[in-house]
C-alpha cells in the first residue's frame, strides 16, 4: 500500500496510513464542513462551540476551542484531528500532534478555504464530493456594495474591530466594502474618539463573539449619528468551510436592507 502523506496549511507533513473514520474537529466551521460534505457519522467529537449542523448535537464535547480536554480526547480514540492556527491553543495542538495526525488550517481568504476543503477531500478519499460542492456554490452571484467604508465591531468594553489580515476583512472586501481598519492587524481596540475619526458609512455589529443587540445600535448612534448601524450575523462573515459558499442570500439581503 502506498504511503499516504499530506501537507497541512502550515506546511507540516502528515502521515495518515488509513482513510480516517474517527474524526475529531476542534474548529466550529470545519466541523460543519465535515458534516456537510462527508456526513456527521465520521465525527467522534467536537468542541462546545461546534453547534452546526443540528445532526452533531449528540457528539461528545471535548471542551472549548482553546481549553480542550486532552484526556477525554484520548478516550475517544480519534484517527484524525482538525484544528486551526488561530482558533486553537498552540500547546494543546502540539501535544495532540504527538499522538495523532493533526491537520492545522490557516484560513484568511476564500482561496484558503477552498484549499482546505480540497485537502480534506483528499485525506478522506472523497475529493469528488468537495469538487461537486465547490462547482455548485453561488458566491459569484453576490451583488457587491459600492466600496463604502464599514466598521465591523466584534466586542464592546472595550470596542474591538477586525484588522486587514483577518478572514472577516477579506469577506468585507470580497463583497465590495472597505474595512476602515484594514491598515491595522488582528483585533485592535478602539476608543470612542477613534470611532468618530474613522467616520464609516456603515457600522456592522456582529452577533459573535460579543452578543450585540438593538440597544447597542442606539449607543453607537450617539457616537456616529450619520452612520447606518446594523446588527449582522457574525457566522456569515467569520465561518469559513462550507458556510461562506452558502451566504449569497444573506449578503444580497443585507445589501438590499442598506438601501440599495
Amino acid at each position: 500500500m502506498a504511503e499516504r502523506i499530506f501537507v497541512d496549511q502550515l506546511g507540516r507533513e502528515l502521515h495518515i496510513p488509513i482513510i480516517p473514520k474517527r474524526i475529531l474537529s476542534t474548529v466550529p466551521s470545519l466541523t460543519e464542513a465535515v458534516a456537510d460534505l462527508f456526513g456527521s457519522d465520521c465525527l467522534v467529537g467536537r468542541t462546545k462551540f461546534c453547534i452546526h449542523p443540528k445532526e452533531i448535537y449528540s457528539k461528545p464535547k471535548v471542551g472549548g476551542t482553546k481549553n480542550l480536554d486532552l484526556e477525554f480526547i484520548d478516550r475517544l480514540k480519534p484517527d484524525f484531528i482538525l484544528s486551526n492556527k488561530e482558533e486553537n491553543d498552540k500547546n494543546e495542538i502540539e501535544t495532540l500532534s504527538e499522538k495523532y495526525p493533526v491537520y492545522i488550517s490557516d484560513i484568511k481568504t476564500i482561496s484558503d478555504t477552498v484549499d482546505c476543503l480540497k485537502d480534506l477531500g483528499k485525506i478522506l478519499n472523497n475529493s469528488s464530493e468537495v469538487v461537486n460542492f465547490l462547482h455548485s456554490n453561488r458566491w459569484k452571484n453576490i451583488k457587491h456594495f459600492d466600496h463604502e467604508k464599514v466598521l465591523y465591531l466584534i466586542w464592546k468594553g472595550p470596542y474591538m474591530t477586525i484588522g486587514g489580515d483577518t478572514f472577516i476583512s477579506h469577506i468585507l472586501e470580497s463583497i465590495g466594502l472597505n474595512n476602515v481598519c484594514a491598515a491595522l492587524a488582528r483585533y485592535p481596540e478602539l476608543t470612542r474618539e477613534d470611532i468618530v475619526q474613522l467616520n464609516p458609512r456603515f457600522v456592522f455589529l456582529s452577533s459573535e463573539p460579543f452578543p450585540f443587540r438593538e440597544k447597542h445600535i442606539a449607543e453607537l448612534s450617539r457616537i456616529l449619528p450619520q452612520a447606518k448601524i446594523v446588527l449582522v450575523d457574525g457566522e456569515m462573515f467569520s465561518w469559513y468551510g462550507t458556510r461562506i459558499f452558502r451566504a449569497q442570500k444573506y449578503f444580497n439581503s443585507l445589501r438590499q436592507h442598506l438601501s440599495y
